[in-house]
């Protein structure tokens, strides 16, 4: 069996390509939100609706690209971690491999876009069902149970809905709707062991961010320090009834390098460090899958759960 730091490393030819691909459309996001500023300034100098109006344009551009291109870069990596795990090795190129069996289990995009939305429902629908438990203890320390639950629940539902894609690529042999509906069960059957990567997950997301995050809004700071006109100018924009604190440019300067930072952050956290958290992850959910495999009395309790899952469960 690999280790996880091996796996990690293998299949990160696809965090690279992620990171390039993110990289590019930051830069797409920056050079249209600045022609429209630069533009709009120069016609009526209303360089904010400028900036406005070229950012949406890049984010529709960047979100129909990322619709039918982006995704085989996070699914290929699943799927070789998934592959690594069950079957103790990977091939040479893992990256072409990776995009070969995507496009072999999701024949369309559609399909992929399906089976994904149907993961989050049901995982969604089961987090709210067991935050009702700790609520039901009753008073302000049932609401705290639940609400602490709920948190935790969200925060790892996307770590879950990628361990299910995986166990989706691990069973090839099935429907991918069914492969889905097991692994919603993998879960419900072995929740307190998997919650036990929470600890893990929030502890990392915490400290890249404070490092990633707060690094590059300190360079940003001292990059755009170096413009006060621009802030000035954008200050001038504001409307006359924003608050002073606002109004100031250092302030403004702070505020524009925290947005660059957390963009950053958003992006070398999601390509280079949660793939890292999601090999233990990942491991934990396929072993717990296969020495426990889901039966149909657990596709009944779940029935009980989740009303979309009771409604793909009747469909197959």
């Amino acid at each position: 069996m690999m280790k996880n730091s091996e796996v990690y490393k293998k299949t990160m030819v696809f965090s690279l390509r992620r990171f390039i691909f993110n990289t590019i459309c930051v830069i797409v996001l920056i050079a249209l939100g600045a022609i429209g500023f630069l533009v709009m300034d120069k016609l009526n100098d209303k360089g904010l609706i400028g900036l406005a109006i070229g950012v949406v344009f890049a984010l529709i551009l960047i979100g129909i690209v990322s619709h039918f291109y982006s995704y085989t870069f996070k699914a290929g990596q699943i799927a070789m971690m998934t592959k690594a795990y069950t079957e103790g090795s990977l091939p040479d190129d893992v990256y072409k491999e990776g995009k070969r069996i995507v496009k072999e289990r999701f024949t369309t995009v559609a399909l992929y876009y399906a089976a994904t939305s149907l993961i989050k429902g049901i995982f969604n629908q089961i987090g709210n069902a067991i935050s009702k438990l700790g609520s039901a203890v009753g008073g302000d320390t049932g609401n705290a149970i639940g609400s602490t639950i709920s948190i935790g629940i969200q925060v790892v539902v996307g770590f879950l809905c990628d361990c299910c894609l995986g166990w989706i690529f691990y069973r090839s042999d099935q429907k991918a709707v069914k492969a889905t509906l097991d692994g919603a069960v993998i879960f419900f059957k072995n929740g307190k062991a998997l919650l036990k990567n929470l600890g893990r997950i929030f502890g990392m997301g915490i400290v890249s961010l404070l490092i990633i995050g707060g690094g590059f809004t300190a360079i940003n700071y001292l990059i755009l320090g170096n413009f006060p006109e621009l802030f000035e100018r954008i200050a001038q924009e504001l409307p006359a009834d924003s608050p002073a604190w606002l109004m100031n440019t250092a302030n403004l300067t702070l505020i524009g390098a925290a947005i660059i930072g957390l963009i950053f952050w958003s992006i070398i956290h999601s390509v280079f460090i949660r793939p890292f958290i999601l090999t233990g992850v990942l491991r934990n959910f396929l072993e717990a899958g296969m020495k426990n495999a889901p039966s149909e009395a657990s596709y009944s309790e779940l029935d009980k759960v989740s009303d979309k899952f009771a409604k793909a469960h009747k469909e197959l």
